[in-house]
């Protein structure tokens, strides 16, 4: 049985776990290490049952901690050449990772780890370099794409092909233009290379959905331009108006930004 865990979702930290009883699939490590130990720990789960890590990109909420677990317990870390070059510039990562842990990977190019196959895809974003994952376990298609300036065509198929997405609705547009950030911030944000809008994420949810999608996971909320009951129901009623019911035709769910959101089992 596949299961996933979310550790941690926004600006605070991203960190999220696909394990199954002989395998285990970290990605993104930006939650603190001692942090990370107790949530596993209270999950009954252990951080040495992870085998392989993967990284999105090299923000320091995604990878701060990745030298430190890679090095502890000598687990590869897979990213491609920018966010790897990106990972050994971040101040941020105050421990890198030992060379011999250094996977290169490629977007467009499937790898194996363990019983996952993994294809890594192109996503918009400020950062040295970004990729979400296509992650096929027998018949199970888990796919994440977070921090998303903008949709591409390519990521609207990989939403088709979903069973299980954990996609990003990071703001409301109102609650970002009238907050408290400084306009540059706004415009970086709301701009092609910032992050994906509730009503972004829902009309791409709407439009490129299929049947074999069975769960939605809402990640990467803003804590001051956003709200969870808000994007939740962005999504659901934007749904409604293409005739989708959210907990009918498939299940939506809003991940915490600071706090596990408990075990989920994909089957």
């Amino acid at each position: 049985m596949l299961k996933f865990i979310s550790f941690g979702s926004g600006s605070s930290g991203n960190c999220y776990l696909l394990y199954t009883d002989d395998d285990a699939l970290l990605i993104d490590a930006g939650v603190g290490v001692r942090l990370l130990k107790k949530h596993f720990h209270d999950y009954g789960l252990r951080l040495d049952m992870v085998r392989n890590i993967l990284v999105t990109h090299d923000h320091a909420d995604h990878v701060k901690s990745v030298g430190s677990i890679s090095g502890d317990y000598h687990i590869p870390v897979y990213a491609t050449r920018k966010v790897h070059n990106g990972i050994e510039r971040n101040y941020c990562v105050r421990r890198k990772i030992d060379g011999e842990m250094l996977r290169v990977i490629s977007v467009d190019e499937p790898f194996s780890v363990g019983k996952f196959r993994v294809t890594a895809f192109e996503v918009p974003h400020d950062s040295s370099d970004n990729v979400g994952y296509l992650i096929e376990y027998g018949e199970v298609t888990f796919c994440l794409m977070t921090d998303v300036g903008h949709l591409t065509p390519q990521m609207f198929d990989i939403i088709g092909q979903a069973n299980y997405l954990v996609i990003e609705a990071n703001h409301d547009p109102e609650m970002l233009r009238q907050g408290p950030y400084p306009q540059y911030l706004k415009d970086r944000i709301a701009g092609p290379r910032g992050h994906l809008n509730n009503s972004e994420c829902a009309h791409a949810l709407a439009e490129h959905a299929t049947e074999r999608l069975r769960h939605v996971w809402l990640c990467h909320l803003s804590e001051e331009n956003n709200h969870p009951e808000l994007a939740r129901l962005t999504v659901e009623q934007v749904l409604r108006d293409y005739g989708l019911v959210a907990g009918k035709d498939f299940l939506v769910d809003v991940l915490k930004r600071k706090t596990p959101s408990g075990f989920f089992e994909l089957k």
